[in-house]
């Protein structure tokens, strides 16, 4: 329990000497009260516009972080102003989120380069990744997508979003370290990428599709269930400080008109650890400790 639980709990019968006691033990202590002290700032953006499915996400996101940082210590802030990335702004900030989108403004994204390439971490989620040709969100920032990524242009997804089973590629890293060889995830939309992650040295495949997964998807299109092949799905990149998850779309019920949520994503107790860990690493590179479920 923290210390703000406890004064909660107990209110005005402790006393000033014991609450200064617990405020200098919580501030100065990374051991205090049982569990680590992660002190580090994050900054989450989103847009929470386009599709019910990932506004549905970022919703459940914000919610989760913003508890995991009571939790764990660390502060966690969300923000769809995304004139606040830029190099002043940033500076604040150890980790960066993007939620649900990427950056359209090239002083923005010049910003997030500048960040990466100086020692900022990053951790994506589905939809940041997305880029194609003649569309909304068109092909046109090499860097992020073929450099930094390294996944290239979105090719197809399947559909409905489904749970799938996925392979841990890389147990020794501290992103995986605490999990077991096979996951099963929450239901999602799943994307195949323009380039093969598995030819690129300085990508680390973190987790991908395991086959026992296929058919991936129900249609109706023929093409939006998978039958076969190679899909990683969390990966990051040496050169930098990220970690992107393929992860952050909930099943919603657009048939009937409603947008009820039908899924979620933060109810999936080795999800949660697999963020959580990743985030702890790109924040303080620290031995993570137990999520929230």
């Amino acid at each position: 329990m923290n210390p703000v639980s406890i004064f909660k709990r107990f209110g005005t019968k402790i006393s000033k000497p014991l609450i200064l006691l617990f405020a200098i033990l919580n501030f100065s202590s990374p051991f205090a009260f049982g569990g680590t002290i992660h002190s580090f700032n994050v900054l989450a953006f989103y847009t929470a516009k386009n599709d019910a499915a990932h506004v549905s996400f970022v919703n459940e996101a914000n919610k989760w972080f913003s508890a995991m940082a009571d939790e764990y210590g660390f502060n966690y802030q969300a923000t769809d102003i995304w004139e606040h990335l830029n190099e002043e702004y940033l500076s604040s900030y150890e980790v960066v989120i993007f939620l649900d989108t990427r950056p359209e403004e090239p002083g923005q994204r010049l910003a997030f380069e500048n960040y990466m390439k100086n020692g900022g971490g990053w951790m994506g989620f589905h939809f940041s990744a997305f880029a194609l040709t003649s569309s909304a969100f068109p092909n046109n920032w090499d860097w992020y997508h073929n450099k930094f990524l390294g996944c290239g242009e979105y090719v197809s997804n399947t559909w409905r979003p489904t749970s799938a089973t996925l392979k841990v590629e890389n147990s020794n890293h501290p992103v995986t370290s605490r999990l077991p060889s096979i996951i099963i995830s929450s239901p999602n939309e799943w994307y195949r990428w323009e380039k093969d992650l598995r030819n690129n040295p300085d990508i680390d495949i973190l987790l991908s599709i395991d086959p026992v997964s296929f058919p991936l998807g129900t249609g109706p299109k023929p093409h939006e269930i998978w039958h076969s092949g190679y899909y990683p799905v969390v990966w990051t990149n040496h050169t930098y400080r990220m970690v992107y998850i393929n992860m952050g779309h909930n099943d919603i019920d657009y048939e009937h008109g409603t947008n009820d949520e039908i899924s979620l994503s933060f109810i999936n107790s080795d999800q949660n650890t697999l963020i959580l860990d990743a985030l702890l690493w790109l924040g303080e590179e620290q031995t993570p400790v137990s999520p929230g479920s």
